[in-house]
């Protein structure tokens, strides 16, 4: 028989059958929302990345103002913030990249961001695991051994075929409607 605490007087009771299937469910319901939030952040990422290179291709003008906006590409008044200036470096990154070429990429995007920050390169590297932990980015290692980051598109992504400018992506596109 499974006992637990009481946490009010610390007195120990027998766990109610009833309280534990509330647990285990409640706990199988988490595991449900954490899978489908992935998912959900590795598509943001696929239509994100295809808005993307569709402004690339036609101009930011094809774009409203609020999707230049949601993609970070409007210019406004302050900086973004450091982790959302991070995305859009590796959002926009052609390949994998390090901790040091994100921060050469901040430098030359946002340089107002890495001033507030005493070690860059270490609060890149903060922010860049963050993103991995939440699913909107991979981490893998180089050829030499050192870790690199790429944002999450979907395998075979729209996005992918958008910039190999392969007109495959129309097809899928219209094969997924009917």
């Amino acid at each position: 028989m499974e006992t637990s605490t009481n946490g009010s007087n610390g007195q120990s009771q027998a766990a109610d059958p009833h309280v534990q299937e509330v647990i285990r469910s409640a706990e199988r319901e988490l595991h449900e929302l954490l899978e489908r939030r992935a998912e959900l952040m590795k598509r943001i990422g696929t239509i994100k990345q295809t808005l993307a290179g569709l402004a690339n291709i036609f101009g930011d003008g094809v774009l409203s103002d609020q999707l230049l906006s949601l993609l970070d590409r409007k210019s406004a008044s302050r900086q973004p913030g450091f982790t959302r200036a991070c995305r859009v470096v590796l959002m926009d990154a052609k390949k994998p990249l390090g901790a040091r070429l994100v921060c050469q990429a901040l430098q030359q995007r946002f340089p107002d961001v890495l001033e507030r920050h005493k070690d860059p390169i270490a609060s890149v590297t903060t922010v860049l695991n963050r993103l991995a932990d939440y699913g909107e980015a991979r981490c893998s290692l180089d050829a030499s051994g050192r870790r690199v980051w790429k944002w999450i598109a979907e395998p075979g992504d729209s996005a992918d075929l958008l910039l190999a400018g392969d007109d495959q992506f129309f097809k899928q596109q219209a094969g997924k409607r009917q």
